[in-house]
């Protein structure tokens, strides 16, 4: 065998290791996490913190609810009684325990988890960076329109249609309504910020400073 020749075998060789590095690097770096962080808005991460808010909401509003009908002397889930009246009739307005006002009150707590997401988005997408004055001017008209849309617009016209009667809209006051929405309202922004999506890179700058 000819020197020349093992010099040009261990040229082709070192080549070869040299491509053999570069195609390990590269699948090294395919499998590498990706960078799935969202360039916009993360719609269906609001989406379900709005849920998740909505519930605590509407928990608070049916606990304000309790002991405002407790210091009046009703009974404490008056309201969830009135609302009953929906699917029940009067009858409802009669009960006074039992698995209907149970499931009376989780449908009262899914409603809210329903009415949170519409709120955390206007909060979150379009009232980010707005004064905490402005904030709550939104919540209050948020908290406000529900009332009147689903009393008013919704419920004064439907419940008598399909039920036969109107007692949500005559039962309920309007003051304690208007209250209870607005409660909801103003729940929705005092946790607006737990619901906030934080990208991994920016949490980890804050982290470190």
């Amino acid at each position: 065998m000819k020197p020349g020749d093992d010099v040009n075998k261990r040229a082709e060789l070192d080549r070869l290791r040299r491509q053999v590095a570069q195609l390990e690097s590269d699948l090294a770096v395919g499998k590498g996490p990706s960078d799935w962080t969202p360039q916009g808005y993360y719609t269906t991460y609001h989406i379900l913190a709005g849920m998740v808010l909505g519930l605590i909401a509407a928990a608070v509003s049916l606990i304000a609810n309790v002991i405002g009908s407790a210091m009046f002397g009703k009974h404490p889930l008056e309201l969830i009684r009135v609302y009953l009246t929906f699917p029940m009739g009067e009858n409802a307005l009669e009960m006074t325990s039992g698995f209907a006002l149970a499931a009376g009150c989780c449908l009262y707590l899914a409603t809210g988890m329903i009415g949170g997401i519409p709120f955390h988005m206007i909060l979150s997408r379009y009232f980010d960076r707005s004064a905490l004055a402005v904030r709550f001017a939104v919540a209050t008209v948020l908290g406000l329109g529900v009332w009147i849309v689903n009393f008013y617009g919704v419920l004064s016209w439907l419940q008598p249609m399909l039920i036969g009667g109107n007692w949500i809209v005559e039962k309920v006051p309007w003051y304690v309504a208007a209250f209870t929405h607005l409660v909801f309202g103003w729940t929705m922004l005092a946790v607006d910020q737990w619901g906030r999506f934080v990208p991994p890179a920016y949490a980890a700058e804050r982290t470190a400073a």
